[in-house]
């Protein structure tokens, strides 16, 4: 080598910052409430389930909701309960089916939504889902969250 190479030879290999992925730098945690509120809300999308939660949690959702600012979010997340872990979790969620339905079917479709949309949203694994069935919706009863779902404005 002449001594204008050696000289002019001061590259260095890039250093590497950070060290590895990005995605194994920090820890997500993901909270209780985040996946109830998946949960509730991917169980009141299957077909047959009337609401979520017990007659006194019902009733007491159904005051909270007609208080300005009263808790639209306890609302999805009634009925749920989850116990969530670094890498699992768990769920309990309590229905009102509709009259008529299959309740088995029900719960099936319910245990199929809601692990897919809290695997897919969180990464978690979802280890169980245990469903009770606390009511069943009659035709001719008045709904408690206020008629017909609560679909019934607020304000006038």
């Amino acid at each position: 080598m002449t001594e204008s190479q050696q000289g002019a030879d001061t590259t260095k290999p890039p250093v590497k910052r950070g060290g590895g992925d990005p995605a194994t730098r920090g820890r997500t945690t993901i909270a209780d409430g985040v996946v109830e509120k998946i949960a509730g809300l991917a169980a009141r999308d299957v077909v047959g389930v009337h609401t979520m939660g017990s007659g006194f949690a019902r009733t007491l959702g159904a005051v909270r909701d007609r208080v300005p600012g009263g808790g639209r979010s306890a609302t999805a997340t009634r009925g749920v309960k989850a116990e969530v872990g670094e890498v699992q979790t768990a769920l309990d969620l309590e229905i009102v089916v509709d009259y008529g339905v299959a309740i088995a079917e029900v719960a099936r479709a319910v245990r199929e939504n809601v692990i897919a949309a809290v695997e897919r949203m969180t990464g978690l694994e979802v280890v169980e889902v245990n469903i009770a069935v606390s009511d069943v919706q009659l035709p001719d009863e008045e709904d408690e969250e206020g008629g017909a779902g609560g679909a019934e404005p607020r304000l006038q």
